[in-house]
């Protein structure tokens, strides 16, 4: 759990560290006192919920804040539906690739929480894309959606790279909900 001191805090919102500190007095902002110790320290959580409810800018915490998806998908109304349902308003930053190997340079650069892959692109590819990056350190704890087309034919594949599956046509607001309560979890959002 990352904490901040009031200096730190003062330091993203652009104001003195007294202000954090009338702040935190009048409990207006959470956080804890240190044993033995008139010093304050603010969970990044708290800071975040607080900054949100006050529409101040969440500076650099904004990448922590949001929830990063990734869609591999080429089919644009897939890719206009889930963005209308994953909107920043709703802490959500949404980044789109259209093949294994766009993926593969958003994944690096764009560090998602969430990748969704469109099983549309190619069954063989879509397999592919997942493989990779659960044998990547760096993308093991991303979660894995893969989108399933309903096209009357069995698909048979290792499913162990991925968290959900959705058969297509489903409906966007579920995933939504499932995307928000899956990466709730894992970032601590508030």
């Amino acid at each position: 759990m990352k904490v901040f001191t009031t200096g730190q805090v003062a330091k993203i919102c652009k104001v003195a560290p007294r202000t954090v500190s009338k702040w935190f007095d009048s409990g207006r902002l959470k956080g804890y006192r240190i044993p033995g110790s008139q010093d304050r320290r603010i969970p990044r959580e708290y800071l975040i919920k607080f900054l949100k409810e006050h529409g101040m800018p969440l500076g650099d915490l904004e990448d922590e804040a949001m929830a990063k998806c990734l869609i591999v998908a080429q089919d644009q109304v897939l890719i206009e539906n889930l963005k209308r349902e994953l909107p920043p308003e709703k802490s959500f930053k949404v980044a789109v690739a259209a093949s294994g190997f766009e993926a593969g340079i958003q994944a690096e650069s764009f560090t998602p929480d969430c990748i969704i892959v469109d099983f549309s692109i190619g069954k063989i590819e879509s397999v592919q894309i997942c493989q990779n990056l659960r044998k990547n350190v760096d993308f093991t704890d991303i979660i894995l959606i893969a989108l399933l087309p309903d096209d009357g034919q069995p698909m048979s594949f290792d499913r162990s790279a991925i968290n959900e599956t959705f058969k297509k046509p489903f409906d966007a607001h579920l995933l939504a909900e499932r995307l928000r309560t899956l990466i709730g979890a894992k970032k601590e959002l508030v």
